[in-house]
């Protein structure tokens, strides 16, 4: 018997986003090339440091069907403890890009930590066009985001 057929269609709608919502947990739209995330640089060095790092492969952590590379291990136990606040934001893609709806890839040196989130852009030129109205930008990528594929 299914199950469905007897869910009110607004339960069926609250299941629906439920799921959603819990595949989002793991998300496969994490820039990376060859299962690497963010270009291989440590996220954690951006709040840490206040630089981009590269990470070193044998000090590494898979989380959301990518695998982050860190200079340290304790930027590693760090980010193990709390991924959410240290992954940068629309899954480490250019975050002016998304602000249109768009997958853009990054340059690792193009960062801004803005409210205590890292967002990664473009170029440094893409960073100098986006930080100004950052805010603006981050709101218009935060509606796109959860409907881009």
């Amino acid at each position: 018997m299914n199950v469905l057929l007897f869910l009110p269609r607004f339960g069926l709608i609250a299941l629906m986003i439920l799921l959603s919502n819990l595949a989002l947990a793991s998300d496969s739209r994490i820039n990376q090339k060859d299962g690497i995330a963010i270009h291989g640089y440590d996220p954690v060095a951006y709040f840490v440091a206040e630089k981009a790092v590269k990470g070193d492969p044998r000090i590494s952590f898979e989380w959301s069907n990518a695998v982050w590379q860190f200079s340290s291990a304790s930027n590693r136990q760090a980010f193990v403890r709390n991924p959410e606040h240290y992954a940068p934001q629309f899954g480490g893609h250019c975050a002016y890009a998304a602000s249109y709806g768009q997958f853009a890839d990054i340059d690792p040196q193009a960062w801004s930590i803005i409210n205590d989130k890292l967002y990664l852009n473009y170029s440094l030129r893409v960073r100098e066009i986006w930080k100004p109205r950052a805010k603006e930008f981050v709101g218009d990528a935060e509606q796109f985001w959860p409907m881009m594929q």
